[in-house]
């Protein structure tokens, strides 16, 4: 029997506490991590890279490693590794950041890193004996949080999960690790509820412009939440950091936008000025925050308010369920299905197997 149109996506999104939970427990069963945190260099810049949903994933993760561990940590496309190798920090431990194991751009640069200029690789899939894992030297497999849709959900925040457990490793963080096992059950709490407000103003409501608003490690949040939009809806969205939307950006806001905020702690009160701005400028907002005091419930006309225990780090993963359930249902609302979105595949492979090699490289 045919599934219904976004079943696969819609479970999967749903699963990701459980799916959570299995990942971070055989983690710890296994240990992979920290023997992989042994072997892994320190003094050096950490570089996550990363395709599609990977590289804006890879953008959390480093913004994670950074303040975890007060050492540098910047996130790359792999295009931008093999087009422009020069841009790559030396000396730099690479992350390679792969849902399937398998795409071009990616396993082109772990050769290129791996063969060419000799860097020990790290690498995190959801596949199991994948080609990316016969090249990277260590690797780190979540084959529970793999999926059978197009898009990625569950890989992403399971995958997230898993660096920012090794984040805290480096950082000899021990309380950390301790409040992301504490997420799968606060958030399977929280997902109805979310799931409820997304949904109607899905159904209700058909905006011509999706703004993505996110500073910090909430920016590769919000870039994940504009792709899902486009990804799964086919509707037109952007991302900015959120005080940067002030400078220029801002010139879009209408009735017809819907502005998404998801908002930090570190920058509450400069982050909300943006917000107050946006709702007097006619645009409708959508926040997404952990506590909201009166300025924010205000200024927003639609609020989902997180109230987790738990740093605002650890909240990452879960602030991007919103987004998944926003492209989803507003999928769903105009005829397309999530499950097997328009003009795209589950793996991007090249027919020559590469994108044309790494260019101005050192032999």
């Amino acid at each position: 029997m045919k599934q219904a149109a976004g079943a696969h996506t819609i479970d999967e999104i749903l699963s990701q506490p459980r799916v959570w939970k299995q990942c971070l427990d055989e983690l710890d069963r296994t240990g992979q991590l920290q023997e992989i945190s042994k072997k892994l260099p320190v003094g050096i810049e950490y570089v996550f890279i990363g395709c599609g949903s990977s590289f804006y994933l890879a953008q959390s993760a480093a913004a994670t490693w950074s303040l975890l561990t007060g050492r540098s940590a910047r996130a790359f496309p792999a295009s931008e590794i093999l087009l422009f190798p020069k841009l790559l920090p030396k000396p730099c431990q690479p992350i390679l950041i792969s849902r399937s194991g398998s795409t071009s751009e990616i396993l082109e640069a772990a050769k290129y890193l791996e063969r060419q200029v000799k860097i020990r690789c790290m690498a995190i899939t959801c596949g199991v004996r994948t080609a990316l894992e016969a090249t990277a030297t260590y690797t780190v497999s979540l084959p529970a949080a793999d999926e059978k849709s197009t898009v990625m959900t569950r890989s992403y925040t399971s995958m997230l999960l898993a660096l920012q457990s090794l984040a805290a490793l480096r950082a000899h963080d021990r309380d950390f690790p301790g409040y992301l096992r504490e997420l799968p059950a606060e958030t399977e709490a929280l997902l109805p509820e979310i799931k409820t407000i997304i949904r109607s103003i899905a159904e209700k409501r058909a905006f011509a412009d999706y703004v993505f608003l996110g500073q910090g490690p909430f920016q590769g949040i919000a870039q994940e939440a504009m792709l899902k939009v486009k990804e799964m809806s086919c509707s037109y969205a952007q991302c900015f950091h959120t005080l940067e939307f002030r400078h220029g950006p801002k010139s879009i806001v209408s009735p017809e936008t819907l502005n998404t905020f998801f908002l930090s702690e570190s920058g509450f009160e400069a982050e909300v000025e943006v917000l107050r701005d946006t709702k007097d400028l006619g645009g409708a907002t959508l926040v997404v925050t952990n506590r909201a005091n009166a300025a924010v419930r205000h200024a927003a006309d639609y609020l989902i308010e997180l109230a987790l225990d738990v740093p605002e780090l650890a909240r990452a993963a879960v602030s991007i369920i919103p987004g998944q359930f926003l492209g989803f249902y507003t999928g769903m609302r105009k005829g397309f299905n999530p499950d097997e979105p328009r003009n795209l595949t589950r793996v991007v492979m090249l027919e020559t197997g590469h994108p044309g090699g790494p260019r101005n490289a050192a032999p």
